[in-house]
């Protein structure tokens, strides 16, 4: 059971992603029917840890197994979507494929789950601030990829 509750008039999220970067590029997912590219992960199951749900939603998304190497930022991320106010904690790791082979891929991803309607990509990071990036916290994130980060991103205000 995802982490998912109804509080009030907000939904609380709880999520975690990968950043996921080789020869200055990092990887994303687009939904086709959306206009912003995302971190691959998703919400923590119920007695998950949020490093066990990065593994699993990379595994799920790509079938590739990853190694952690550090959290980078837990973001407090506040937004509306679909008519309805969202609370989320964003839980952030950098990790990378174990396989070697996996480390070399530089070209567009298909879903492993048979999701059509999600690709993934890579994009440059000296051009990210030119990418529609939710949340955009992650933008920051990237910029300082050496310093762990507490951000609070508050598209509500």
């Amino acid at each position: 059971m995802d982490l998912t509750l109804n509080v009030g008039d907000y939904i609380l999220n709880i999520r975690a992603a990968a950043i996921i970067i080789h020869n200055n590029k990092v990887l994303f997912h687009k939904n086709l029917n959306k206009e912003h590219y995302a971190l691959i992960g998703g919400r923590i199951e119920i007695g998950e840890s949020s490093k066990d749900t990065v593994k699993r939603e990379v595994f799920e998304e790509l079938g590739k197994e990853i190694n952690i190497i550090k959290h980078m930022a837990t973001i407090e991320n506040f937004f509306k979507a679909n008519g309805k106010k969202y609370h989320e904690i964003l839980f952030v790791y950098n990790a990378e494929f174990t396989d070697d082979k996996d480390k070399l891929i530089e070209t567009e991803m298909k879903n492993a789950e048979g999701k059509e309607y999600l690709k993934y990509e890579w994009l440059d990071l000296d051009k990210i601030e030119e990418y529609n990036i939710v949340p955009k916290a992650i933008k920051q994130v990237l910029q300082n990829i050496t310093t762990e980060s507490h951000i609070i991103n508050n598209d509500l205000k």
